[in-house]
């Protein structure tokens, strides 16, 4: 299946390059077209020593495993034909304008080739009221609503909304990207359309924030960057030779964590006795675990206490990474033409797949461009549908990131049948929240509703033998079975793999976890927010000069969702040649750190750690989230080249001075830079800032609250807020889908389930249960 499908790259945007990186990745080959100046990231580094655009880790890591050329725009029509008639997908980056013009628009290439897939990766989509607005990395973290909730750990308004460290928002995008082309590449082959996939990597960003949109549009609450944690304990605290992440999600936990200290008499106060007295004296709480944790080395008490159950991680820097037990256990890194890099972010039947080549010098595949043939297009068989429509997802999944990589299969069309039960229900589920004036029920939370939309629900108790038998059945009729329990816990159930496929051989299992189903740790507790720290994302992540700093949303969580979802989508392909199911090992540990590209190269290349820089580049200045007028509103600007900074130059007062000129002397007096662009913006609106500096060419754009995303006109013309009717708690707008179809259907299918909605349905429709015994079964207490 991947040994014929031919992916072209056409731009220089990082979330299409990813997105066309993973292609490769799946055995797709892959042909970068960049111009007579090659793509940026070659200029960007960073670089063993001397600057050698051949030799850029940013590039090295963007593009292994893909064939290159070069086109000259002035002369290149021709050549552009000739592969947009070989390839069977397009990934491009081009703005709306460009894209016309370049031919590589919806209508032009749907006249051209119906049967041609184009992923088009945007920082705002092709359509909407921002899509000609400049943008960077800095722009999309801010208008995606996640810079406004991180790093959560900081109480002071002075302290501006932060950007992750690297280009974190258009990897995940690109992730998704790549999920997206490959369950519409399914349906193209069997129905001959192509499709144009309209993707916002803003719309992408703005779809994880985790609580912070329910919070909004279920109780009216704006949670920002300087909000307190609700669970506690929940910090990075030091200890003597480094800093350590801990957090305590349920009570259990945290008596664990008494025990292991060994029941000191602060931890049993009456005021830590639950966790919301926790929370009301989280203070005094971590003055009292500073003292404790303070004691320990690093590892040793991070060991110490996983073997307790308790859920503490380093806070590593990439050189631990590079010689963790662990991650080499499992071939985590790989060497590459001689640079070590990240590895693909799955194993697939115990093996992690290889690269098959390095990234291609400038023009490297040239001479290759004659021996070319065209594509040979499926012939048109039906109509086009949502992309995975027909596969049927057994999702046994809970918390965030199990549902959240099972609802974009719903997303992309697929069936995907929930299977839980109200004597455990989801962690999120049994938060007891609803919208004021709401009765509180197990279907009124919107941490819940909003992660499982498009889905059914089947309630069953799974500690009964009948619960198991009916898992089973459905096993025999899925297509795939999604799972986020910990490791060992479906073997426990007698529901390995094993008996998975000696049931249905062609079954896809995906398995998610913190650590993996293999390793030295694999038995070790895992949770998003301990996975930045895990990953390095927290040590390189921070304000200049300080220590480093959590994530705000715990990304690693939707990071891994969407990382099995992608390799869902090439199992279902590959399947279509073997006939064989797989089973899919993927962690959020490895799916974050793979998206620390930068950093990662950083210390391949050069053996350093990279630097705690807050919302700064190292190659644009001035380049910042700055204060804008009002009460705690900030505008991003971001200067890309020296044709920019000469614009701005002329706009802002005070930027005059020689010191300035280059960019050497802009990054030695950078504290002034920003003060000054600060004495400016901070008598401004926001909105007026972003309006005079987009209007000649500069990438500027207001720091989003989660408010500022349901209530966006861009967000709401593009149907990416939904709003649709949900049987107990009305219409409630929840984030949607990133992307739009020109061809297939869009939206959420439908609201999350109430728990147990579809049992009687799914039993009796796809099981072939009579009606009697189904309610045989509910009385017995199978169902429930």
């Amino acid at each position: 299946m991947f040994d014929s499908l031919r992916v072209l790259e056409i731009g220089d945007g990082v979330a299409a390059a990813y997105a066309a990186r993973l292609l490769a990745d799946q055995g797709a080959e892959v042909i970068k077209v960049e111009a007579p100046s090659g793509d940026p990231a070659r200029r960007r580094g960073p670089f063993e020593a001397e600057e050698d655009p051949e030799q850029s880790g940013f590039f090295l890591a963007l593009n292994l495993g893909k064939h290159g050329v070069v086109v000259d725009e002035s002369d290149g029509s021709r050549t552009l034909d000739q592969l947009l008639d070989w390839a069977t997908i397009v990934v491009h980056s081009l703005p709306p304008a460009e894209a016309v013009a370049r031919g590589l628009d919806a209508p032009t290439l749907n006249a051209r080739r119906a049967d041609l897939i184009v992923l088009a990766m945007t920082p705002f989509g092709q359509t909407g009221p921002y899509r000609d607005l400049q943008a960077s990395e800095l722009t999309i973290a801010h208008a995606g609503g996640w810079a406004s909730l991180c790093p959560m750990s900081r109480r002071e308004e002075s302290y501006p909304p932060l950007k992750v460290h690297g280009h974190h928002c258009s990897l995940m995008a690109g992730v998704a990207g790549a999920t997206a082309a490959l369950a519409t590449l399914r349906d193209t082959l069997v129905t001959g359309q192509g499709e144009y996939i309209d993707f916002s990597v803003v719309e992408y960003v703005a779809s994880v924030l985790e609580f912070g949109v329910h919070v909004y549009t279920y109780h009216d609450m704006v949670i920002k960057r300087t909000a307190t944690r609700s669970l506690i304990p929940w910090r990075i605290f030091d200890t003597q030779d480094g800093e350590i992440f801990l957090v305590c999600v349920e009570q259990d936990q945290w008596e664990r964590l008494v025990e292991f200290m060994g029941h000191p008499e602060w931890a049993t106060l009456e005021v830590f006795e639950t966790n919301a007295d926790r929370a009301e004296n989280q203070d005094v709480l971590h003055t009292f675990l500073e003292g404790y944790i303070s004691e320990w080395k690093t590892f040793d008490l991070y060991h110490a206490a996983q073997k307790h159950r308790v859920c503490l991680a380093p806070v590593f820097t990439f050189e631990q990474l590079a010689i963790d037990e662990h991650l080499n256990d499992r071939a985590f890194f790989t060497t590459v033409d001689g640079v070590r890099h990240i590895a693909p972010a799955q194993i697939i039947n115990g093996e992690r797949p290889h690269y098959r080549r390095g990234a291609p010098r400038l023009g490297e595949h040239n001479d290759q461009l004659e021996t070319l043939s065209a594509a040979s297009p499926p012939a048109a068989r039906g109509e086009p549908k949502r992309p995975l429509e027909g596969v049927r997802v057994i999702d046994m999944t809970w918390v965030w990131a199990g549902p959240f990589g099972s609802m974009n299969l719903a997303h992309l069309g697929a069936e995907v049948i929930r299977v839980e039960s109200s004597v455990r229900p989801d962690l999120y589920r049994r938060g007891n929240a609803a919208p004021e004036g709401i009765e509180p029920s197990l279907n009124t939370s919107g941490m819940f509703n909003q992660w499982n939309q498009g889905k059914r629900s089947v309630a069953l108790d799974l500690r009964t033998p009948e619960g198991i038998d009916i898992v089973k059945g459905l096993i025999a009729e899925a297509d795939v079975v999604f799972q986020n329990f910990a490791t060992g816990v479906l073997e426990r159930m007698g529901l390995d793999y094993d008996v998975m496929r000696a049931i249905n051989p062609r079954i896809i299992l995906a398995s998610v976890s913190g650590y993996g189903q293999t390793g030295p740790y694999r038995t070790y507790m895992g949770y998003g927010p301990a996975t930045g720290p895990l990953a390095g994302l927290a040590s390189a992540t921070g304000y200049p000069g300080e220590g480093p700093e959590e994530t705000g949303v715990a990304m690693p969580d939707p990071t891994a969702g969407i990382t099995a979802a992608y390799a869902v989508t090439g199992a279902l392909l590959r399947r279509e040649d073997t006939g064989e199911g797989e089973h899919l090992d993927v962690t959020l540990w490895e799916a974050t750190a793979a998206l620390t590209v930068e950093a990662w190269m950083e210390y391949s290349q050069r053996g350093t750690q990279a630097e705690r820089i807050g919302n700064r580049d190292p190659h644009m200045a001035p380049h910042g989230c700055y204060r804008a007028a009002g009460d705690d509103q900030w505008v991003t600007i971001a200067c890309r080249d020296e044709d920019e900074w000469q614009r701005l130059r002329d706009i802002i007062p005070g930027l005059g001075p020689a010191r300035f000129d280059d960019l050497a002397g802009r990054k030695a007096n950078e504290d002034e830079l920003d003060q000054l662009v600060t004495e400016w913006t901070s008598m401004r609106d926001r909105w007026f800032v972003t309006g005079e500096l987009q209007a000649i060419g500069i990438a500027a754009f207001p720091t989003f609250t989660t408010q500022d995303v349901v209530e966006d006109s861009h967000f709401n013309a593009r149907a990416f807020i939904e709003r649709l009717p949900h049987p107990e708690v009305g219409r409630r707008a929840h984030t949607g889908i990133p992307w739009r179809m020109n061809v297939r259907p869009n939206g959420v299918k439908k609201t999350a389930p109430a728990i147990g909605a579809d049992t009687d349905d799914v039993l009796v429709d796809i099981l072939g249960r009579e009606p009697a015994e189904v309610e045989a079964l509910r009385q017995k207490g199978v169902l429930q």
